[in-house]
């Protein structure tokens, strides 16, 4: 199912050929395929960027309460505009922590992040390893602290997934690399 909004068709493919394709998140396929992930694009703008991320932030967690498992797993909030810069984004990262545990969401659901120039630390700009969460653009993943936990429970060795995947992405070949992240050689 690919969205008519482009920014969504790109993270929808980013999903497919990157997380689900390469096997990075074993817990993506089954929800990617049931059509359970909800794919919203931020219109945050301006000088009160911040305010309005936390609004949307809040909104999603709120779209999660109402809505079953079976409905929608978890969310991609998409910043398509802003937080551009990882620094930046990082910085934002503790606002929505605040966020979460201020709402009385910690333990309900977690943020995962994703950005374009996703930096781990003590890593430099061009380690493979930050393949892992670099997307097409500044992504907030609210997942739900239940499912997540289901799926670690069933998974054989979770503590093996982060060193498998930097395993998995420091073995593409350049033109491998080139073809699943097109938008980090464009730019």
């Amino acid at each position: 199912m690919t969205d008519s909004d482009p920014v969504i068709a790109q993270v929808e493919q980013w999903l497919k050929d990157v997380v689900v394709g390469l096997n990075l998140c074993p817990f993506a396929r089954k929800p990617l395929r049931a059509g359970q992930i909800r794919f919203v694009v931020s219109e945050a703008a301006g000088d009160k960027c911040t305010e309005v991320l936390l609004e949307e932030l809040l909104q999603e967690f709120q779209v999660l309460d109402r809505c079953t498992e079976s409905e929608v797993e978890t969310t991609l909030l998409i910043l398509p505009t802003q937080l551009r810069d990882f620094h930046d984004y990082n910085a934002f990262l503790d606002d929505a922590e605040w966020l979460l545990k201020r709402q009385g969401y910690e333990g309900t659901y977690q943020i995962a992040s994703f950005h374009p120039h996703y930096q781990f630390a003590d890593t430099q700009p061009e380690d493979a390893e930050n393949l892992t969460n670099r997307a097409p653009y500044p992504i907030l993943h609210i997942l739900r602290e239940a499912s997540l936990e289901r799926g670690l429970e069933n998974y054989p060795d979770p503590e093996s997934i982060p060193h498998d995947n930097i395993l998995r992405v420091e073995s593409l070949t350049d033109e491998e690399k080139q073809k699943l992240f097109p938008y980090l050689f464009s730019q």
